[in-house]
């Protein structure tokens, strides 16, 4: 089912962030297939015990009100683009470093959603550009938590923020590209840890495949970074199948059959997944 703005149709329960860091800090600071330079982070291993809460900042950013607020139809675009926001949201994982979680990121991701939804259209060109050069140190890290990645990458993917257009200026270009590097790079490394060490849930996973076909099906290149990223997330559909609401099944459904219409591979864990989920959709017919 391809709809402009499908997927996130729920709250997530928030969950704490993730001590469980990554001993390779060099792979945790960029893509591992496109070698952009980005913002680096500390994500030196905390040998902390896991604690189920964010952090706690004693200082509201310049960019609270807008984090934390909805964005209605009124509110102009340049709200969006103000040097403030990202600089706070760059203070932000700088001060707490490996313990931030990404959440203000997610926050500020949905903003630009709900602009778009609001207007009813996607970014434009001249919009799309405008925040892309604000966006250049907008990194995700692989401290981010599972919420924080999937809210991040489905709003910007459904507010037209990787939508290629042409002509499209060379550095706005590398910094989508890059921006989308630090993301699946992120998610590829949370879906192969330990279960221990994951919060993986099943909404999560319905609007992370969204977004990938979505990104593909609007012209975005098919990067090794985002096939890998595909087949990292197959076995988790087929784990938590059970959890799936009619929404995110249709969602599933028609990501994998737009990822093999555009050339994905028809492998024996895709055909796994679709048939993991043919069953869901008998059991759960009457709230389709």
């Amino acid at each position: 089912m391809d709809r402009s703005s499908a997927g996130i149709s729920g709250k997530y329960a928030i969950s704490g962030n993730d001590d469980n860091q990554p001993n390779d800090r060099a792979a945790s600071r960029r893509g591992r297939y496109r070698h952009y330079t980005v913002r680096q982070w500390d994500n030196t291993p905390r040998t902390t015990p896991r604690r189920n809460k964010f952090y706690h900042s004693s200082a509201a950013g310049p960019s609270q009100y807008l984090l934390h607020r909805s964005v209605n139809p009124a509110q102009n675009f340049h709200a969006l683009t103000k040097k403030e926001i990202m600089a706070g949201l760059v203070s932000k994982s700088d001060r707490f470093g490996h313990r931030y979680d990404g959440r203000d990121h997610g926050l500020y991701a949905s903003s630009i959603k709900k602009y778009t939804s609001a207007s009813k259209r996607p970014l434009n060109r001249a919009e799309q550009s405008q925040l892309l050069h604000l966006l250049q140190n907008f990194a995700a890290t692989r401290s981010w938590n599972w919420r924080s990645l999937t809210t991040t990458l489905h709003s910007l993917t459904s507010a037209g923020v990787f939508t290629p257009h042409q002509p499209m200026d060379k550095r706005v270009q590398f910094t989508q590209a890059a921006l989308l590097s630090t993301l699946l790079d992120a998610i590829i490394f949370k879906c192969n840890q330990k279960p221990g060490a994951r919060d993986i849930d099943a909404q999560g996973i319905a609007n992370l495949l969204w977004a990938m076909a979505k990104l593909v099906d609007n012209g975005q290149e098919r990067t090794p970074e985002l096939k890998e990223a595909v087949v990292v997330l197959l076995p988790h559909v087929n784990a938590q199948k059970k959890q799936f609401i009619p929404q995110g099944i249709a969602n599933l459904l028609w990501a994998m059959a737009k990822l093999v219409d555009i050339g994905q591979e028809r492998t024996p864990e895709l055909n796994e997944t679709v048939a993991a989920l043919l069953p869901r959709v008998n059991a759960q017919k009457a709230d389709f």
